[in-house]
């Protein structure tokens, strides 16, 4: 059983998805608005995988997010949104969400990518040089600390981990971290990498997260 946070502002589109997920043995917490989002879908909560409606009330989706990841909520995000562009979907990803549905939507392909997000959230251990990634804490560490990150940062830095002094080519690093068929741009997964070498800085890491340009990732 998978414990769903759902924020959607519309009564029945809420309805129609906490029945489907209940059917599908799930457990949901619910929010109506931005405001309950952050009150009620945070650490405590016990959410495993977020779904996000970018057009609330009162808020922006995608803020939302945000604000939630910088609680420390690292559950993988699903938005709804009636927004298709491409700068859309690319600021989503970018405000820390993991996947992207447009309304009006099939309520079986968000059942399926909920549960996809699930098993993508939880990858094996992965040690290298004295580097360890933590799916149960969604962490990075050395022995001089530990740093969160988020499903996408976790999957993405994971990808290249798995083969150290390997480059990892930027499509097979995309496809390891974003959803099948999320639009990643060069700028967006350019931005990831920054953001993971921060973190390692921050806890001493022992190897470098280097760009082959052109090419791809590697640790070194």
């Amino acid at each position: 059983m998978t414990v769903v946070g759902i924020c959607e502002d519309d009564a029945g589109v809420r309805r129609v998805l906490t029945d489907a997920l209940r059917m599908g043995g799930h457990q949901v917490v619910i929010a109506r608005n931005g405001r309950e989002a952050v009150d009620n879908l945070g650490t405590t909560s016990g959410v495993e995988v977020l779904i996000l409606d970018v057009g609330l009330p009162d808020a922006d989706g995608r803020d939302v997010c945000q604000a939630l990841r910088a609680g420390g909520q690292h559950a993988p995000v699903l938005f709804l949104t009636a927004l298709d562009a491409v700068h859309d979907r690319v600021s989503g990803f970018r405000a820390g969400g993991d996947d992207y549905v447009v309304k009006p939507f099939a309520i079986s392909e968000v059942l399926v990518r909920v549960e996809a997000l699930h098993r993508r959230s939880r990858p094996d251990p992965v040690t290298i040089s004295g580097l360890t990634l933590n799916p149960d804490r969604m962490s990075v560490h050395t022995s001089a600390g530990e740093v969160p990150l988020t499903p996408t940062e976790y999957r993405l830095l994971a990808a290249i981990a798995a083969e150290p002094g390997v480059v990892v080519r930027r499509r097979a690093a995309v496809s390891a971290a974003w959803p099948d068929g999320a639009i990643v741009n060069e700028n967006t997964i350019d931005s990831y990498i920054r953001r993971l070498r921060v973190k390692l800085a921050e806890i001493d890491s022992p190897v470098e997260l280097a760009t082959v340009r052109g090419v791809g990732f590697t640790l070194r």
